[in-house]
């Protein structure tokens, strides 16, 4: 209910709401200055944007000092906290801090991107895609021209150099980056503080999580000598204040047309939220055998959990009718101006009939290519190795224009450094993946389908996964650079059980991908494009696009709202989360660990720990930082509301809110509970 008033509300909303996933090269200042009397300067959107950084595990962060410290979520850095835990050390579960240089502990395969440059190359990229090509000659020749972009860009540079679909195949821009590999852990508080309140709190406010970690890049053997970091704001933002994130959205659909959200609804996210609940299940089962299964599992889990609520929640967005009135208002009103321009209706008319006709052909081969192309009957980190393998093998021997995008030269570096990992992998855990995985392969194809005899050979689901695990080399990481640098004679000659597995069902992998492609992917491409351009000249250039986890900013106020006839304050306090401990008996997930109940006498109870504010964020802002009109940090996102859970179709800032840790209670707990003085220092000098 709450979610539908929220959904009704927003259409009385001011056209000058806080909304927008803003592009750092358009960015929004006249709506800035004509709302807050802000206008930000070229050289403080250049220091913002070169002080943000983005996770290759998938969230957001920002320097924080000269010497290349850098700050993000707990939950951001659990990937890199899983892959150097061991039975004796649970980096994910204790607490860490590095009293020096040398007791940083580095990353397995960590990958951070600082953005140096955008360049828009949407011309040549359609250029190349020229008149009366059909889809699959169109769908090639976008490829081409973009993989030879990037690797026109990385030879120039040396930067990574990432084509970025922007508007859904509206514009293209070339974002290049410079990225850091040798990543050392600084300081992670337990995870009992950083996931206080666990899931029942997640999505939920008011919050009391310490959800930050702190990492050092390095480069050639030295601490990172950043040029652009941002500045501790002591005092952090107060109610009202105007705050700024800096980050990397991951995915909206903002901009899809109703046939597409219609889809998403009634099939794409419920197969999704089916198998989040069912991977859920059995890792929970496996997790609660033993401690040392409960340490292997507990990074996948806890992104599980959280994809799956927060699933939920955009799933009750998708099924509220105000949402989709509002969303059938706006197409009406979009296609009503294209159609009484006779030029525009020329030029964009038919694109909403495309769309649906792609959407037609997905419905025919959606479950194959999620099962077999995009591997979800295969969940096991050993398969994707194999699979990578295999068609490294037939893609390196082609011309870098003509090969899988995954496969082009721009990309091949982060790709190897991700192949050749040193991160553990858990033969008992990969088999009981595995053969779930398999299992609903069966369930879902058909225990007579051809593939699935294929696949199991003979054997039930567990006895295959037990085989295939059992017999692989895959884990052996020397055996993996062999057969990447054999190239294909190695693949064929390897016998290797998961490799002979993922060449057996490469052909049918790549004939749905081939069907994706054409029938669905470049159709929308075109499709949306034209749309894109009917929105420009109806609307002008006020339309940011939809998030694909590039850096944008989004803008907003420190400012609580009202539930249920309660006012819900803009901040919470440190004492707050003694108070809320002692509500649940300190029992788990609101245990408060034993550092912070043996240094209460020590805290200004009083000090803000996390806020909330009106900026649009999504999934993959974790980590984002909150820097105020001086470009100080006053904060870090780490989480949204259960009401901003609908942000991935649209925006409202009635109840909907970002929220994130305070500067001044991120300080305060690290002075006084972790004894933290050397990382105080390094922030605030």
């Amino acid at each position: 209910m709450i979610l539908r008033l929220c959904l009704i509300s927003i259409l009385c909303l001011s056209l000058r709401a806080d909304e927008g996933m803003w592009l750092f090269n358009d960015p929004p200042v006249a709506q800035l200055k004509a709302k807050y009397g802000f206008e930000p300067s070229p050289a403080w959107l250049e220091h913002v944007q070169k002080s943000s950084v983005r996770f290759n595990s998938g969230g957001s962060g920002s320097f924080v000092s000269a010497d290349g410290l850098v700050m993000t979520n707990h939950h951001v850095a659990a990937d890199c906290l899983a892959k150097i835990s061991t039975r004796q050390k649970n980096y994910m579960s204790s607490a860490f801090l590095a009293r020096s240089r040398a007791d940083e502990r580095k990353c397995v395969d960590l990958e951070l991107n600082v953005l140096l440059s955008i360049e828009d190359v949407t011309a040549r990229v359609n250029s190349a895609v020229t008149p009366g090509l059909d889809a699959g000659a169109a769908q090639k020749a976008r490829r081409a021209v973009t993989n030879t972009i990037e690797k026109e860009s990385l030879d120039k540079t040396g930067l990574r150099s990432d084509v970025v679909t922007l508007y859904n195949g509206g514009q293209y821009h070339l974002y290049r980056y410079k990225k850091y590999t040798d990543v050392r852990l600084v300081f992670a508080p337990e995870k009992a503080a950083a996931f206080f309140g666990g899931d029942p709190d997640n999505f939920e406010y008011p919050r009391y999580d310490l959800d930050i970690t702190f990492f050092r890049a390095y480069e050639d053997g030295q601490p990172v000598k950043a040029q652009h970091y941002l500045k501790w704001s002591a005092a952090g933002p107060r109610d009202g204040d105007l705050v700024f994130v800096s980050g990397h959205p991951g995915r909206t659909s903002r901009l899809q047309t109703l046939r597409h959200m219609e889809f998403v609804r009634d099939r794409q996210n419920p197969t999704v939220l089916n198998l989040l609940r069912r991977r859920e299940v059995l890792l929970k089962a496996f997790a609660d055998r033993s401690a040392e299964n409960a340490r292997r599992a507990e990074d996948e889990l806890f992104g599980i959990q959280n994809s799956r609520k927060a699933r939920i929640g955009l799933m009750e967005g998708l099924q509220d009718p105000a949402l989709f009135e509002r969303k059938q208002a706006e197409e009406k009103t979009l296609r009503q101006a294209v159609t009484n321009n006779p030029e525009w209706k020329r030029e964009y008319g038919d694109a909403w009939d495309q769309i649906s006709a792609s959407i037609g052909a997905w419905e025919g081969i959606y479950f194959d290519h999620y099962l077999v192309e995009r591997g979800t009957a295969f969940n096991s980190g050993l398969f994707q190795i194999a699979r990578d393998l295999v068609r490294l093998a037939a893609e390196l021997p082609k011309p870098n224009a003509e090969r899988l995008r995954e496969y082009s030269e721009a990309g091949l570096d982060s790709l190897k450094q991700s192949l050749f990992s040193e991160a553990p992998i858990y033969d008992d855990l990969d088999t009981v993946k595995l053969a779930d995985s398999l299992a609903m392969l069966v369930d879902l194809a058909g225990a007579n389908s051809d593939l699935v005899r294929q696949v199991l050979a003979g054997r039930s689901p567990r006895q295959r996964a037990e085989e295939l695990i059992r017999g692989t080399k895959l884990k052996d990481v020397a055996v993996r650079k062999k057969l990447f640098e054999g190239g294909q004679a190695a693949i064929d000659a390897s016998g290797d059980p998961m490799i002979e597995l993922a060449k057996s069902i490469d052909p049918a992998a790549r004939k749905l991908r081939a069907m994706y492609d054409v029938k669905v992917d470049e159709p929308q491409k075109q499709a949306y494009g034209k749309i894109a351009q009917a929105r420009f000249a109806v609307h002008g250039s006020s339309v940011y696009p939809d998030a694909t986890f590039t850096l944008r900013l989004a803008f907003g106020v420190a400012k609580g709202y009202r539930e249920d006839g309660r006012a819900i304050s803009w901040a919470t306090e440190i004492g707050g989360a003694y108070a809320r401990s002692a509500d649940h008996g300190n029992r788990e997930p609101f245990n408060l660990p034993k550092s912070w109940l043996d240094r209460k006498n020590r805290l200004d109870l009083k000090t803000p720990l996390n806020f909330v504010s009106t900026a649009d964020i999504i999934g993959g802002n974790s980590g984002s930082p909150v820097v105020n009109r001086a470009g100080e940090l006053v904060g870090i996102i780490f989480d949204g509301n259960i009401q901003s859970l609908v942000f991935d179709y649209l925006y409202t800032e009635e109840q909907a809110r970002a929220v994130s840790v305070h500067s001044a209670g991120i300080l305060e707990a690290l002075r006084k509970i972790y004894d933290a003085a050397p990382v105080v220092a390094e922030l605030t000098r």
